[in-house]
């Protein structure tokens, strides 16, 4: 006759035998390929990727192969001490440590290099290598834990053995997320620097000067992570006023020289360029384009020509480009020109969201948030030209901060709000710049509001000090 049978009984070993398979048959959780792409990333465009992975906080050993491992290793030691980094170079520099053939050779490098022809896909490359690798040191942290639990307990072993456990589990975690709280010590410790550099300047410009001396004395000039605002209606001259305050930063007239980049969404590049060789030479445009310009001015665009080219100024003329995209462009420009200290971007109201489907209002607030977290991250001042909404005008009434257009978010995360607009003494005729102009503190998280007055010189398109 057949056995009866007889339901097999289990204990808590074998439940934890099955959650817990041997590490030595099931694999531990990896990507080759998202390695691959990432590492071919960092071949085609080494200053914004390399960033990445160091923003993400993504070290060698979240490589779970050991050739692509040591082959990232070496690319950002290479771009660390040359700033610079190629297929050709990542051969040679691994030849030279003499891991060339342990990596697999010239054959296996090519292949990687050779894998993708864009950077697109590049944080889903680094998203999947980053997840893979706290996936496998959670799986350790874990394994060892349960070895632990098996092991003897000696007194107060078991407050000591959940303390272990919880850190391991914390470091973690930790290694997802930014460094961003500090003490309070360390943060006083700034203040009083900046306390100590404000008493020896005796009230003089403490951060970057704008190149006009009344608006220097009212904001103590550009300083680094702050978002300043320059709003104004069309054809009122806020483009000619940012550049001008890119001059001032680049070619000062006394102190240090600064790299400047500046977004032009609505302008070319060739005309920007125009704009500030004839304002810096003061010869009339209109006179130039008439070919009306005597030798004396010929030999003043000349001398400011040269200038020019000796300027660390960047113009990037993208007609679309999203919030994602220019913070990209501004971390490559940075990371391969030390001694940048200014971004300027003509205008807000011109940059796309990440996503197309949004609402504008919540694309604009996206925006608004990311340059703030660009000047930030890169701890340089932004200047962000915006439009102003038409109510001014149909209310005869100077602008306030509330006719920003599209305002809501763009004011609450600004740190300087300046509206230029034409002088009350304008006729009501008058709707674009004239022989003066109003510029409008309208917010400053770190001082007073009020109004100055500029000169506007229509024929070069400059903005200078007021003089009666």
């Amino acid at each position: 006759m057949p056995k009866p049978y007889k339901k097999k009984e289990t204990s808590a070993n074998d439940d934890l035998a099955v959650a817990i398979p041997d590490m030595a048959v099931r694999a531990l959780p990896n990507s080759v390929e998202s390695e691959k792409g990432l590492i071919a990333c960092c071949l085609l465009d080494p200053a914004e990727i390399i960033s990445r992975c160091q923003a993400q906080k993504l070290p060698a050993e979240a490589f779970y192969n050991s050739a692509n491992q040591t082959i990232f290793e070496i690319c950002v030691k290479v771009f660390e001490e040359r700033n610079m980094l190629d297929v050709t170079i990542l051969a040679e520099e691994l030849n030279s440590a003499g891991k060339l053939q342990e990596v697999g050779g010239p054959v296996y490098v090519t292949d990687i290099a050779s894998r993708i022809e864009t950077t697109a896909h590049a944080n889903y490359f680094i998203d999947v290598v980053r997840e893979k690798y706290l996936l496998r040191r959670l799986i350790h942290t874990g394994t060892r834990a349960v070895q632990k639990c098996y092991e003897p307990q000696q007194d107060g072993g078991m407050e000591n053995l959940i303390d272990s456990i919880e850190k391991e589990i914390f470091a973690i975690g930790d290694d997802r997320l930014d460094d961003t709280t500090k003490p309070l010590k360390k943060s006083v410790d700034e203040a009083v620097k900046l306390v100590q550099k404000l008493l020896a300047g005796k009230g003089n410009t403490s951060g970057l000067s704008y190149g006009l001396i009344d608006l220097d004395k009212m904001t103590h000039g550009l300083h680094p992570q702050e978002m300043i605002i320059l709003a104004a209606r069309p054809s009122m001259g806020k483009t000619s006023l940012a550049l001008n305050i890119a001059d001032a930063v680049a070619m000062p007239e006394t102190g240090e020289k600064r790299g400047v980049l500046v977004f032009s969404l609505e302008m070319g590049h060739e005309q920007l360029a125009m704009r500030l060789l004839t304002g810096r030479a003061r010869v009339s445009s209109q006179r130039l384009r008439e070919g009306f310009v005597n030798k004396e001015e010929q030999q003043r665009l000349a001398i400011a020509a040269k200038e020019l080219k000796e300027a660390n100024i960047w113009i990037d003329d993208s007609s679309q480009v999203t919030i994602n995209q220019l913070r990209a462009i501004s971390r490559r420009i940075f990371a391969r020109n030390p001694g940048m200290s200014l971004i300027a971007v003509d205008y807000l109201q011109l940059i796309s969201g990440s996503d197309p489907k949004m609402q504008r209002e919540q694309q604009i607030a996206e925006i608004s948030r990311g340059l703030k977290g660009l000047a930030k991250e890169l701890n340089v001042p932004v200047i962000v030209l915006s439009q102003l909404n038409r109510d001014s005008e149909k209310e005869k009434r100077k602008p306030k901060l509330s006719d920003l257009r599209e305002s809501g978010s763009i004011e609450q995360d600004a740190d300087l709000v300046l509206l230029l607009a034409r002088p009350d003494d304008a006729g009501d005729d008058h709707s674009t710049a004239a022989d003066t102009a109003d510029l409008i503190i309208a917010k400053q998280r770190n001082g007073a509001v009020g109004d100055i007055r500029l000169n506007f010189i229509k024929e070069i398109t400059r903005f200078e000090n007021y003089t009666e």
